[in-house]
């Protein structure tokens, strides 16, 4: 019988010259199920969702070749072009990037996208941004529903959502099963601790509507870059919950930092993750 999960792998643990196959084959040999891509906010990543069919359907036989998929996408590229911009010409390049991280999605078989909750980034928030931002949210999960592509907000390390019962607010303002949560337990933890609140208890706010969930260390303050068993997050209690609200898909989030020894970060991830995972029953 197969195992009742699947642990991803973030793009970004690995190496960032490595190829396509190089990055599935290290990381079925570390003993994940699948690869998270990312598109983030930099030109060479943004480039992907132009990438041509020939290109797309390259990519799916690598995957096919490998025996290793892509199955979700970090979609943090609204950083710079948000949704909920004040400039008109930033909102509609963040809906074209939308529109086409979805299509993208659909030719690779990306099951769920993570959207950054943010309404801006390098502006100032405001009620209009917050206004624009839920107008644009309703479109995109209309996209989304068409193609059957599922978004889920990344709980992020800003106030604007960085909890699960924050992203709960949109959700339930545009209604849609096509529009859930998709939660960063290291950034949940580092809010639940600013705001003297219970991380487990936040999770269970999404209770019917989390997606999957991001693995990723932090400690007080620092959101990126802390090795897994040096911040504070409690991943064991974390999955417990998480597995008892009904997710089943997980993905280590880390970085490659210039370790020569990134192979045996990676095996060192999937086996602190995997050991916990299969206590789940």
């Amino acid at each position: 019988m197969e195992k009742a999960y699947t642990l991803g792998l973030y793009e970004k643990s690995m190496p960032s010259g490595l190829g396509w196959k190089e990055k599935l084959e290290a990381a079925k040999a570390a003993g994940f199920d699948f690869v998270e891509i990312s598109i983030d906010e930099t030109d060479e990543k943004l480039k992907r969702l132009d990438m041509s069919q020939a290109e797309r359907l390259e990519m799916v036989s690598v995957m096919k070749i490998v025996g290793l998929p892509i199955r979700t996408m970090c979609l943090s590229g609204h950083r710079k072009y948000p949704l909920g911009s004040h400039d008109p010409a930033i909102r509609e390049k963040g809906m074209e990037i939308m529109e086409k991280a979805i299509e993208l999605a659909d030719d690779l078989g990306v099951r769920i996208i993570q959207l950054a909750g943010y309404d801006v980034y390098y502006e100032d928030s405001s009620e209009e941004t917050k206004q624009y931002f839920l107008e644009n949210l309703k479109k995109a999960t209309e996209l989304a529903a068409r193609a059957g592509v599922v978004l889920g907000f990344e709980t992020m390390e800003t106030e604007f959502m960085n909890t699960v019962e924050k992203s709960m607010q949109y959700v339930k303002l545009v209604s849609s099963m096509y529009l859930n949560v998709y939660p960063d337990i290291g950034n949940i933890t580092n809010a639940t601790k600013t705001y003297g609140t219970d991380v487990l208890e936040d999770l269970r706010t999404g209770k019917g509507h989390l997606v999957a969930m991001h693995l990723k260390e932090t400690a007080p303050g620092q959101f990126r870059e802390i090795p897994f068993g040096k911040g504070h997050v409690d991943f064991k209690s974390a999955i417990k919950t998480a597995w008892e609200l009904g997710i089943r898909k997980f993905v280590a989030e880390f970085w490659y930092t210039g370790n020569v020894e990134w192979m045996q970060d990676l095996i060192d991830a999937s086996l602190r993750m995997t050991r916990i995972l299969d206590e789940q029953r």
